[in-house]
């Protein structure tokens, strides 16, 4: 099975302490990188995120993100610290005694002064376990849409390779019809020219130009290319460096073969053929 980078995913979930919303991202990269965004109070989870994604995913650059929004706790005691309260205080009165008292002290602002109020210590370990279980949920979503794009992209792969056989199998079956229709254009010319020839000497000019024409061997490692695509794409691991070297042989192998040409025939099959490979390359670059 093979699974394409580019996919978007989102999780949320409403707990006790507060609201969790996950945010995945994923597109086409070499190797596997991922990028983190979370809130201050969860910044312990980073090498957690880190360990997980790299247990489900094997390649493409990674958006993670992380909103949290905490729960208004109407019932929670305020907890001021007097220290601080007492030093405002004083600060508020050294200034009234050489300004004047101008208004008194609103106790309102003085909360909102900070450090008046301690910040109650919460347990954070259920917000973090449920954290993780929703970067979970987030992670298999994201897994499944890459499988579904995946699946697309094996589909048209298998396409093409399908196309690619037909073209190297009438191009084998033209074969000997290239090689009669060379003797043939040499002997005509020879005539036009009504050269005296030696047989044996022609004979070994045929030999040469067909050796140097011949295209067995390119059409053998394309059908090779092509039934080693076929095995790839049926591997369980990541498979898209490999298909990418597939395309780069497929390359090597079309452009020698339209290099050899002997007719426009021949020219047209590694056209087409490098249209098909072109369009496997652009599909190979989002295979994780």
């Amino acid at each position: 099975m093979i699974r394409s980078m580019t996919a978007f995913a989102r999780a949320e979930a409403d707990t006790e302490l507060g609201a969790l919303a996950w945010e995945l991202r994923s597109v086409n990269h070499r190797y596997l990188e991922v990028s983190l965004r979370l809130p201050e109070e969860l910044r312990a989870l980073e090498p957690v995120v880190r360990e997980r994604v790299g247990r489900a995913l094997g390649r493409g650059k990674v958006d993670c993100s992380l909103r949290y929004r905490p729960a208004a706790d109407t019932n929670a005691p305020l907890q001021l610290d007097p220290e601080v309260v007492e030093r405002v205080g004083r600060a508020c009165a050294e200034i009234s005694a050489q300004l004047g008292q101008i208004q008194p002290l609103n106790p309102l602002e003085l909360l909102r002064w900070p450090g008046v109020q301690r910040d109650t210590e919460r347990d954070l370990t259920p917000l973090a376990e449920a954290a993780g279980g929703l970067l979970d949920q987030a992670l298999n979503e994201l897994r499944a849409t890459r499988e579904r794009e995946g699946a697309q992209i094996h589909a048209l792969l298998t396409s093409r390779c399908a196309t690619m056989e037909d073209l190297v199998a009438a191009e084998r079956a033209r074969l000997p019809q290239v090689r009669a229709r060379l003797r043939d254009k040499l002997g005509a010319r020879l005539a036009e020219l009504q050269a005296q020839v030696d047989q044996d000497r022609l004979e070994q000019e045929l030999v040469f130009l067909a050796q140097k024409m011949d295209v067995d061997e390119e059409l053998d490692r394309l059908e090779g290319h092509i039934a080693e695509v076929r095995r790839v794409l049926e591997r369980p691991e990541p498979v898209g460096r490999r298909l990418d070297f597939l395309m780069q042989e497929f390359n090597r192998e079309a452009n020698t073969l339209g290099s050899k040409s002997a007719d426009a025939d021949t020219t047209g099959t590694a056209v087409e053929l490098k249209v098909l490979i072109e369009q496997m390359r652009e599909q190979v670059q989002n295979v994780e």
